[in-house]
């Protein structure tokens, strides 16, 4: 199966280790492109995978997490799809900048992605550490670190 099988404004479930399922939601992606997307997750702990009526008032202000993530969880089918938003506005789903935090130099950086490929780096600026704490942290997970951190999370 390639990348066709989803697009930006589907909602998919993740199955969290110790049972049950979060929700998240692509906010970018480039199918085509290294499978690379950037996604909104959110709680609570559901016992089933949520219909999309359960979704439609989640926005991105309420997520658990913002990520970039790697696309085989719903590519291979383990992350079902379940719907797509009506009328996707990408501006209601921002591209945010991330955070990276150097350990052997104690610097700090904004990372700041592409807005149409999450995979591309456009640039980094050093910030005052102290403002870590306002990004979400820059890393790129497979499907089993977003489900190792979403169950740490929601249960």
């Amino acid at each position: 199966m390639s990348g066709d099988c989803y697009s930006e404004g589907d909602w998919f479930a993740i199955p969290l280790r110790r049972g049950g399922f979060a929700a998240g939601v692509i906010a970018r992606a480039m199918p085509r492109k290294g499978g690379v997307l950037l996604g909104y997750f959110f709680g609570p702990k559901r016992d089933k995978v949520p219909a999309l009526d359960e979704l439609r008032g989640l926005s991105a202000s309420g997520a658990v997490l913002v990520k970039r993530f790697g696309h085989l969880g719903i590519v291979h089918g383990s992350w079902p799809l379940v719907g797509h938003i009506d009328r996707w506005n990408r501006s209601a789903w921002p591209n945010p900048a991330f955070g990276r935090f150097e350990e052997l130099t104690g610097r700090a950086f904004k990372v700041i992605y592409d807005d149409t490929d999450p995979n591309r780096l456009l640039r980094e600026e050093q910030i005052d550490p102290s403002e870590l704490t306002a990004l979400p942290k820059d890393s790129l997970s497979g499907a089993g670190a977003i489900e190792k951190i979403l169950t740490q999370l929601l249960w």
